[in-house]
């Protein structure tokens, strides 16, 4: 199969954005977006589509099997993992691969990402102390464990941005967890950070439900906080 990739590129943060075009044939039929970035940095030289030498591509990869999130990215203008994107399934005809938006560009198609981590400092979203969560919470403490921390979620969030004061559903997806999981005492702190970083910016869109490289059901989440930190708060 050939492809045509066209990517959009740049060597540092204080560079100007250029789109470049590659060409790229392979018989491997699984072959995704991570193979194609892949293999187009092994070429010797680079070659654009038009021929004119190209510096390799940078992009940021761990584990390629959508369990680290470390490959997301916007392909054909979908925020997506670069290893879960088989590029037969993609009907169009030129392929593009652009860095996510909500994030500064450090170069290529890799991001700083570091506000996500920020913001899960702010809110805290860590044990301090061992506890037991009972049976009926299991479904809800999964659920929760599965995030990837990739920024998908907040790429598509119609009102998420980096600095805001806003999290988003990389931060609420973890603190679910504590919400379930912390004793009744210990949860004051924590629903007042839920109520003012979560709950008092999202619109509800449920957009991040529908581009979860892992299939978190974003709205049981968040049905589920919103009792525990709103509905709940004066028990």
């Amino acid at each position: 199969m050939k492809y045509n990739l066209k990517i959009l590129r740049r060597k540092s943060q204080e560079d100007s954005p250029y789109w470049q075009t590659f060409e790229l044939e392979t018989d491997l039929a699984e072959a995704t977006a991570a193979t194609a970035l892949t293999l187009l940095n092994q070429r010797e030289p680079l070659l654009t589509a038009d021929g004119h030498p190209a510096r390799k591509i940078l992009w940021d990869c761990s584990c390629l099997q959508k369990k680290c999130g470390a490959c997301a990215m916007v392909i054909c203008g979908r925020p997506q993992l670069a290893c879960n994107v088989r590029l037969s399934e993609i009907k169009e005809k030129c392929i593009t691969i652009e860095p996510l938006r909500k994030f500064p560009v450090i170069a290529d198609l890799i991001v700083d990402r570091s506000i996500l981590f920020r913001n899960l400092m702010t809110i805290e979203s860590w044990l301090t102390e061992d506890t037991e969560a009972s049976e009926d919470k299991d479904g809800i403490l999964y659920e929760a464990s599965r995030c990837l921390q990739c920024g998908c979620c907040l790429e598509i969030c119609p009102n998420f941005y980096a600095g805001s004061s806003f999290f988003g559903m990389a931060s609420m997806v973890p603190v679910s967890r504590l919400l379930e999981e912390l004793p009744r005492d210990k949860k004051k702190e924590l629903k007042k950070a839920y109520r003012k970083h979560v709950y008092s910016g999202c619109g509800k869109s449920l957009a991040c439900r529908d581009i979860c490289p892992a299939g978190i059901d974003m709205e049981k989440l968040l049905v589920n906080s919103n009792a525990v930190a709103l509905w709940k708060w004066f028990f």
